[in-house]
Formats: C-alpha cells, structure tokens, sequence
C-alpha cells in the first residue's frame, strides 16, 4: 500500500510546517507497524566497487550484493547493505526520515526482526508490506485521506 507523505500528494516539503506533516505521517505508520517491537533499519550504499565500505558504528555491515556484472568493471555496480537493529520509538529515524523526503538517501527499509512488515520510504511518501490482507485493509481506512486519489493507487 502506498501512503503519501503531504496532502495532496505534493513530494517535497517547501518549509518546516510541511516537514512536520510529513513526518508525523511517517511516524504514525511506522508507530502503527511497530510499536513496541524491535526493528531492522536496512541502508543501501551503491558503488562499482566490490570492496564493502566502512560503515557508521551503529549501522553494521550486512551483505554486498553485484547488481550489474558488467564485463567492464568500471561498469559493474554494487550494493553494500547495512542493517542497524533498534528498538522503534517514535522520532528515533526522524533525522533520516528527513533526509529521504529531500531525496538525499533512498532505498531505506524499515522492517520488523522477522520481516514481516515492511516500510519503504522515499521522497513523497512510503510504501509499506503488511503481515495480512486484514492489516492492510484496516490501514487503509485508518489513513484514506493520505492515499493516492490516482485510479492505480500510485
């Protein structure tokens, strides 16, 4: 399910009262998904090096993944994965929330220990995968106002 993260599905925060919404968007869902629990913070890293980067302390390193074997190797593209566990409050990835809505990370998720849920953020909004079709459905109503008006839902 997508959920956008301004009214009327405008993309960018243009001031601080615009941030403010979108945050509180993102963190009611995320508060709705994970209260409570222990969450996983997945972070990509691109490179066209195979070499896994250093890392912040607490974000551990998880897994490369090749992406584009290129014969050329300057060419090739890697995904270096972190995963930072942490138990989910309400503002504890505000300042990386933030920088996603500007377009400065992409490629987060948010996940439960058994993955299970999963929340997908991006500038402009989050799309999120729920344990069961019931949970789904009764975010949906929850929060009808922040879904897209658009026939497919995007």
């Amino acid at each position: 399910m997508r959920f956008h993260s301004l009214p009327e599905s405008k993309r960018y925060a243009e001031n601080e009262s615009e941030y403010t919404v979108a945050l509180e968007r993102y963190n009611t869902i995320l508060d709705e998904l994970f209260a409570g629990a222990d969450v996983y913070v997945i972070t990509p890293l691109w490179t066209t090096e195979a070499e896994v980067p250093s890392f912040q302390p607490d974000a551990g390193y998880w897994q490369s993944l090749l992406v584009e074997d290129d014969p050329d190797p300057e060419f090739r593209t890697y995904c270096h994965l972190s995963a930072a566990r942490r138990p989910w409050r309400r503002g504890c990835i505000d300042e990386l929330l933030r920088d996603i809505a500007d377009d400065k990370v992409a490629g987060v998720l948010i996940t439960d220990t058994r993955m299970q849920r999963i929340h997908h953020p991006y500038d402009g909004g989050a799309d999120v995968f729920f344990a069961t079709s019931e949970e789904r459905d009764r975010m949906r109503d929850r929060h009808a106002d922040w879904l897209s008006s658009h026939p497919s839902g995007l």
